[in-house]
Formats: structure tokens, C-alpha cells, sequence
């Protein structure tokens, strides 16, 4: 191992090339980082002296001998890549003139590139896939590719504009270049033989917390591989992966996905923070083949991409995913992972499979309804994916599902109509869960898009004189009773014009009750007052559809 400490831009002015491994994660700086580094430059630019700034380190292997070889940087990407960013735009900025000695904009394109070398050689740093053509359009002039990184290009947009107005200012270009020539970094040359470079890499990245889990893991399974075979695995199985999941949910999901993952394949539940240790003591414990563990969870991700992303094919198997998705049960993962392997090597039929999905969804809401805290839920779902069996899946399940006792029992039909009939259904939001939905395009074929409509309170929240007389001398009690409670709430399109209008003018009125072509509106069109009787009537005839909806097993 060799470490000193230099100036940034002298570093990279006499390295040949920088080249991100395959198996580094995307560029991720966003524009607060890039912000902080800004005034970092301007502050120590202003600064008379000698006085730098410190940025951090930049950690690479030495793959050859060869002076020209690239240097493999595992850590300190985010740094250059930044740095190349800010260089772009400065060099696009000054043109012919130098505001100071050095950075002109002939010379500040020795950092970008290497003048007398062609191809890739051309270039002093390299990314990886999407982020590299990204780049490399940048600092070419050229159009960003359509599938180009977002970061990349709204960080460049930063530094444009950055620039822009330090342009106004009274010597604003020579204070940034006095501030770039300042910056200093610690470089820590390692050898793949001697120096364990995926040891180095986990200390300086703190066990994790700085890096996502998903990329500590990925990093874990190619770091060590010659680099033909981290060629071929990661072109064959992480980058579609990446593509898959695409540069958003990626960086958002995938960590979440491989918690899920892990639970499938060792039975226990990683802590959310914990995800690479408990990776890596899988691997370890069953001495896992990198050759056989890779496609593995390659398949998983696109069985969790159908599922959470919105890319199932089935038409309704994709309804019945995103409705279990929109009641936020990410718990739910690890049996319905497990499920979809069985489904797609042909041991689980389609028509079984869309049920298993509906009873998982049954359980959540149903608890939910009847007011069964959530905290269980995890283990739960752990055990019933640890004890899944492929063959006759539904039917195991099931028994699962009715052995549950205590907390984690599974309502009743008795207990669910008391719960959807009495309980809170309005301030209890299930997010974007549509159930008010659910209870109208049941056994349809021809759907309403409900996701278009809102929630009406028949009898309204904020009751106006004329709602107090037809309610009665107890309309207080009513009000309060069964204001949110399912025999009042109901679907429109109208809820603006509805307001809190007399239920005859909410009922007669142009898109009233009268016209809608909503089943969940059904009989109210016929009914000349709505009264505490009506509310009962309506609640419990829409509980006996609710258990057939959200179905016991």
C-alpha cells in the first residue's frame, strides 16, 4: 500500500486514466452535495495563502505495471466525477481568455482528456455504463444519450449556472480557479495481490453507512473476481438488474429488495442497517458460489420488479400486486418472492397463485380494519415464507393461515363485518389503497377506474341546517357515530359540486346518486331522506360483499 497527500488537480493531471470498476454503484451526488463542495471552492478561493481544502481520498488498484494502465478506483468516484462535471462547465465558460494562470480552456481539457490518445484511451475517466456515455457527452458538447444519468446531467446543470453567476461578480472566475487549485486529496494506491482491496474499501465506507447495503453487496461479489469474470457477471446479471429496476427505484428499492431476499433464502429477518452482514454470513456460512448466487438473486429481482414496480404481464396478477402494494405491507415480500419462484417454474398455477396473492391481502386489510396492530406482521410473513412448500402451495398457506392464533390471528367473518361496518374508514387512511374500489369492481369485468374518483361523505363532514333538521334532535350523535364509518362513505367524481348540499340535491342533481353508474351507489338514487336507518342498512348490506371481497381462507 502506498498513501500521500497531493493536490487534486496535479493528481490527475499526470494519471493517464481513471477507470470505475463494473461492480461500483452508479454516480450519486445530488446537487446539496455539489453545493457544499461549491462553497467549499469559492470560500478557500477567496482566501489569501496558501491555505487548501482537504475533499477526502481516493483509494485505486494498480492492475499492471504499465505506466499507462488505468487506475481502478474504489473509492473517490463520486469526487472525480464532480470535479470533471465542474471542469466542463468552467472550460465551456472561459473560452479563449485565463482568468488565472492555467486554466484556460485548453488547459483545463488536459484534466477531461488525453490529447494524443484515441478511443478510450482518450479519456481520463471512465464510469460505468449508463453514467460513462453521460459523461463522455458532457465533456464532448454533444447531446446527453435518452437514457442518460439524471444526476450526471442536473449536477452539470448546477455547475452551469453556478458559473453563470459567479461570471457577474467582481474576479468570480479567478476565485473559483484559485479554489480549485486549493483543493487537496490523500491518495492510497493498493495491490490486488497484497492489500485485500475489498477490506480496504468496506473500512473506508464504515461497515455501510455510507454506501447503500446493495452496493456493499455487489461490490462483496465482484471485487475479487479477475476482472474478465466481473466483466461477464456483472454484463449478464447485475446490469440488468440495474436496468431493470432503472436509476430511481435502484438506488431507492434495491436494498429493500435484497432484506426481502435474504429472508427467503435463510429464514430470519435482517435488520434494515444490517443487510450486507447478514449477506455476507450467508455467503460465508454456506461457502456460496458467486457463479450460482448472482443469477439467483437476478431471478428474484425480476420476480420483486413484477410485483412492486408495476411489471407483471399477467393482467390479473399486475391488479392484484399493485393492490397488495398500495396497502404498504412490504413485510408481505418474502412469501409472495417465494410464490412467484414456484409460479414461474410452472409448480404454482396462475389461477392458485392469484388466490395465495388475495388471501396475503385479505389478512393485511381485514387486521387493519379490525384495529390489530401491525408489529407482528414481519415474522409472521417470515414463517409462513419459511414453511412454504411447492407443492399444493395454496392449500399450505391456507393451513398456515388458519393455525394463526392470538395477535396474529386471522379475523373472522363476524369480526370483519363488526370492523368494516363500525370502525373508522376515513381517518384511518390505507394511503393510495383504494378498498372503496375494491367493493365496486369486484367480479366486474368491465373495471371503473376508481383511482379517478374520491371519497364522499354522503351525510357531509361540516353539517349545514337544513342536514341538522332532516337528521333529527339527535343529529349530534349521529354525526359522530357514523360520520367515517363505511355505510356513509362512498365513491364520486362530483365531490366538489356535491359539497355539503341536501342529500335530495346530491342525489337529484347532474352526476347525483340517481345517475351514477357506480355500483356502490346502488339504491340511493331511491330513497327520499338518508337517516341513521339508511346508514345501518347500507353498512351492513356493503359488509356481506366486503367478506366475499377480502375472503377468509
Amino acid at each position: 500500500m502506498e498513501a500521500d497527500k497531493e493536490c487534486l488537480l496535479d493528481f490527475v493531471r499526470k494519471v493517464q486514466q481513471f477507470a470505475i470498476p463494473i461492480y461500483q454503484r452508479m454516480y450519486s451526488w445530488e446537487c446539496p452535495h455539489c453545493e457544499q463542495l461549491w462553497d467549499d471552492i469559492i470560500r478557500v478561493g477567496k482566501t489569501d495563502g496558501q491555505g487548501g481544502h482537504f475533499i477526502g481520498s481516493i483509494v485505486y488498484v494498480c492492475n499492471s505495471e504499465a505506466h499507462d494502465a488505468p487506475l481502478l478506483v474504489i473509492d473517490g468516484q463520486q469526487r472525480l466525477t464532480t470535479l470533471a462535471l465542474l471542469i466542463t462547465a468552467l472550460s465551456d465558460a472561459v473560452g479563449d481568455e485565463e482568468p488565472v494562470d492555467g486554466f484556460s480552456r485548453e488547459k483545463l481539457r488536459e484534466y477531461l482528456v488525453n490529447r494524443l490518445e484515441k478511443g478510450e484511451k482518450h479519456r481520463k475517466l471512465v464510469l460505468s455504463n449508463t453514467d460513462r456515455e453521460t459523461l463522455f457527452s458532457i465533456i464532448d458538447g454533444r447531446d446527453v444519450p435518452d437514457n442518460h444519468s439524471i444526476r450526471i446531467a442536473d449536477n452539470f446543470a448546477f455547475f452551469q449556472n453556478r458559473i453563470q453567476e459567479q461570471i457577474d461578480k467582481k474576479n468570480g472566475l479567478a476565485v473559483l480557479c484559485h479554489g480549485l487549485s486549493k483543493l487537496s486529496i490523500v491518495y492510497i494506491a493498493l495491490s490486488r495481490e497484497k492489500d485485500k482491496p475489498q477490506l480496504v474499501f468496506e473500512s473506508m465506507n464504515s461497515k455501510g453507512l455510507e454506501l447503500g447495503q446493495a452496493d456493499l453487496i455487489r461490490n462483496y461479489m465482484l471485487m475479487e473476481l479477475e476482472p474478465e469474470r466481473q466483466e461477464d457477471l456483472y454484463k449478464r446479471y447485475w446490469r440488468p438488474m440495474e436496468e431493470k429496476f432503472g436509476q430511481k427505484a435502484y438506488n431507492q428499492k434495491f436494498g429493500g429488495f435484497m432484506r426481502h431476499y435474504l429472508t427467503v433464502v435463510t429464514g430470519e429477518i435482517p435488520k434494515k442497517g444490517d443487510v450486507y452482514v447478514a449477506f455476507k454470513k450467508f455467503a460465508m456460512r454456506g461457502n456460496e458460489n458467486m457463479e450460482k448466487l448472482i443469477p439467483s438473486i437476478r431471478r428474484f429481482s425480476r420476480y420483486y420488479c413484477a410485483m412492486e414496480l408495476g411489471q407483471e404481464t399477467d393482467p390479473d396478477l399486475k391488479v392484484a400486486f399493485d393492490d397488495v402494494r398500495e396497502l404498504k405491507v412490504d413485510v408481505a415480500y418474502p412469501p409472495l418472492l417465494k410464490l412467484y419462484s414456484y409460479y414461474a417454474n410452472g409448480h404454482l398455477e396462475q389461477v392458485d397463485f392469484l388466490k395465495c396473492v388475495r388471501l396475503i391481502e385479505s389478512y393485511v386489510f381485514r387486521r387493519a380494519v379490525c384495529g390489530i396492530p401491525p408489529n407482528s406482521l414481519n415474522k409472521i410473513f417470515a414463517a409462513v415464507a419459511r414453511n412454504l412448500q411447492e407443492k399444493n402451495c395454496l392449500e399450505n398457506m391456507t393451513a398456515q393461515f388458519l393455525a394463526l392464533t392470538g395477535k396474529g390471528h386471522f379475523p373472522s367473518d363476524d369480526e370483519f363485518k363488526e370492523g368494516i361496518k363500525w370502525n373508522n374508514l376515513y381517518t384511518r387512511k390505507f394511503d393510495r389503497y383504494c378498498w372503496l374500489g375494491r367493493l365496486e369492481n369486484f367480479e366486474r369485468k368491465e373495471t371503473v377506474p376508481v383511482r379517478e374518483y374520491s371519497i364522499e361523505h354522503i351525510m357531509p363532514q361540516n353539517l349545514t341546517d337544513a342536514w341538522k333538521d332532516s337528521l333529527g334532535d339527535d343529529w349530534e350523535r349521529i354525526h359522530e357515530k357514523y360520520l367515517h364509518t363505511l355505510g356513509n362513505l362512498t365513491l364520486t367524481g362530483y365531490n366538489p359540486e356535491y359539497s355539503n348540499r341536501s342529500f335530495r340535491e346530491k342525489r337529484d342533481m347532474d352526476g347525483g346518486f340517481k345517475r351514477s353508474p357506480l355500483c356502490v351507489n346502488d339504491g340511493l338514487g331511491d330513497l327520499d331522506k338518508w337517516s341513521e336507518e339508511a346508514i345501518q342498512e347500507r353498512a351492513d348490506r356493503l359488509a356481506e360483499q366486503a367478506v366475499r371481497v377480502w375472503i377468509y381462507p
